[in-house]
């Protein structure tokens, strides 16, 4: 199998890069820093570089990601991530090969109370989440032959996340306010690319898999709680640590607004893979005993 991993410098791509199995051929590309180098604002490189190398599989983890600043530059968010997505799909389809796409919770209006399933109708509430929305209709017209997987809160120890930015305050500042008001689930990147893996091995034995589904581990917390449970590792592990502040999305206005409740249900995914997804805390612990707090700073 030839793979082509879009974003492969990012947080869930290289992930898929290092754990990708030895038995497929891994062709990395990224906006720059690969050998192979794709931007995916030029819509007619995207075709070219996928009848290069004819891949069996595409994972698009290359996104504009950035969601207060797509409030700003709605059109460019909507290029990469809904139109550029599009071209994918179409080369993909003509190729005769399977995309798997990563989307957001962001999808979601954030009114339910219960978990949202994959059946729920997206009402996105911020221009990121329209724009990959944009994507995910793309996806499901042009190419049969898909894996959209919705997931949330992506961190790693590496990159810019909220798991590095809460480390790096808990030792810069006396006091961190944090948003407690709005609630979803911390996904980890390694726990994203080894969930892709095993779903693309199952996928190979059943093409009828194809379709959208939900990733993140179980249970839920707010943003508050997420830097609670990193402050308390380190405390544990003998830093000094500012004092947390819990504060509603009001005290904390940004330019796009988020969802006040946003958790997935990934009963679906979990039904196809054979096993219970673990907690969104037991994820997040193996990272957090790697973590160097000083790399950070």
């Amino acid at each position: 199998m030839r793979l082509v991993i879009l974003g492969a410098t990012g947080q869930v791509g290289w992930q898929l890069v290092r754990q990708a199995p030895p038995s497929i051929e891994v062709i990395p590309v990224a906006r720059q820093g690969t050998a192979v180098t794709l931007d995916l604002e030029d819509l007619d490189a995207i075709p070219q570089l996928l009848k290069t190398f004819r891949p069996d599989v595409v994972i698009n983890a290359a996104a504009y990601t950035a969601v207060d600043q797509a409030e700003q530059e709605p059109e460019r968010a909507q290029r990469i991530n809904g139109t550029a997505v599009g071209r994918l799909a179409e080369t993909m389809a003509d190729l005769g090969g399977l995309l798997i796409h990563y989307s957001t919770d962001y999808v979601f209006a954030g009114t339910q109370s219960l978990p949202y399933r994959e059946t729920d109708p997206p009402a996105p509430l911020n221009a990121y989440g329209y724009s990959k929305w944009l994507g995910e209709q793309a996806i499901a017209i042009h190419n049969p032959a898909h894996l959209i997987l919705r997931t949330s809160w992506v961190y790693d120890l590496r990159g810019k996340n909220f798991l590095r930015t809460m480390a790096r305050l808990a030792q810069t500042r006396p006091l961190v306010r944090v948003v407690a008001d709005q609630i979803g689930t911390p996904t980890a990147a390694p726990f994203i690319a080894r969930v892709t893996y095993q779903l693309l091995e199952r996928w190979q034995a059943d093409r009828s898999l194809s379709g959208l589904y939900h990733l993140t581990p179980r249970g839920s917390t707010s943003w508050y709680g997420f830097a609670a449970k990193i402050f308390d590792h380190l405390r544990t592990q003998g830093w000094a640590v500012a004092a947390l502040e819990a504060i509603s999305s009001s005290e904390y206005p940004t330019l796009a607004q988020r969802p006040a409740f946003s958790t997935l249900n990934c009963q679906k995914l979990e039904a196809v893979l054979g096993t219970p997804f673990p907690p969104w805390e037991v994820v997040l612990e193996p990272l957090l005993n790697q973590l160097d707090p000083q790399s950070v700073l």
